[in-house]
């Protein structure tokens, strides 16, 4: 159907009923999470008790401790935080590099390089940690066993996570920034070394500055994957449990409304984190 031709009223209405029930499977629960953090019950569920700020201010003084007064919540999210930036840091950095190769490179097996790059995207989380979790097990007694050598960021712990989120944020970075880089005008470069510039200067006046946004993107993403990671970092998480895991481990007790004020503050949070980076890009 061209799309200036006027179109029947009963596909308008259909057309309005499909993106109501869209957009609705996708904020409503988001909604009712935001709503009843404020709900004052020791329940995160209908119905509506009152209107409170304990879930988020409480000091725990009649048994409602709130996000802010709660220091193992407070940590665990710090602790995700300190592994998301790593993550990030990591991914970005190599992700440019795998660009490179991927992009600019021309040798014998690039293409089965590049399916093995893009190897962990296919592999459930589960998996993916528990391999990890067993190779790096592994690696650490043997070379306790032969060595004498006691590798703590092989045992399980954040070194770990860190490691196990990384091997495919990686891939994910990598799409990101070579799909940016594939866009670039080669002729630039050429231009900027026949006029006498090093290769260092190009590649900071030039390349990078065109690979930027999608750097600043791929950082986004990045962090957030990492995050909100919870298949692979509990297969990999020590004695310091990140958010994901803390909230897990509180729910296997008991649903609060304290989890509820969490969900919002981290909806808020990443709200603010993606519209900073798309105000970045314009």
């Amino acid at each position: 159907m061209i799309a200036s031709l006027p179109r029947p009223r009963w596909l308008r209405a259909c057309t309005a009923g499909y993106v109501l029930l869209f957009f609705g499977f996708l904020f409503l629960p988001l909604v009712v999470v935001a709503v009843f953090a404020f709900n004052d019950a020791p329940y995160p569920a209908p119905p509506w008790r009152g209107f409170t700020l304990r879930w988020f201010i409480g000091s725990g003084g009649d048994g409602r401790s709130g996000l802010f007064a709660d220091a193992d919540l407070l940590h665990s999210i710090a602790t995700s935080v300190v592994v998301a930036l790593w993550v990030t840091g990591l991914s970005v950095a190599v992700g440019t590099a795998n660009a490179f190769v991927l992009e600019r490179a021309r040798f014998r097996g690039q293409a089965a390089l590049s399916m093995a790059m893009l190897a962990p995207l296919v592999i459930p989380g589960v998996i993916l940690g528990i391999s990890i979790l067993a190779f790096a097990s592994r690696v650490a007694q043997a070379a306790d066993d032969w060595l004498g050598l006691e590798l703590s960021f092989l045992r399980p712990g954040l070194p770990l996570v860190v490691l196990g989120q990384f091997s495919y944020i990686v891939a994910i970075a990598t799409l990101t920034i070579a799909a940016r880089l594939k866009r670039f005008d080669h002729s630039l470069e050429e231009a900027a070394l026949d006029l006498g510039a090093t290769r260092l200067a190009v590649f900071s006046g030039i390349t990078l500055p065109f690979l930027r946004p999608a750097l600043a993107g791929a950082a986004a993403i990045a962090f957030l994957m990492s995050f909100e990671n919870f298949n692979t970092t509990l297969m990999l998480v020590g004695s310091d449990p990140p958010l994901t895991v803390m909230m897990y481990g509180r729910m296997r007790e008991g649903a609060s409304p304290v989890l509820n004020a969490v969900s919002l503050f981290l909806m808020v949070a990443s709200g603010a984190l993606a519209l900073a980076v798309m105000r970045k890009e314009r």
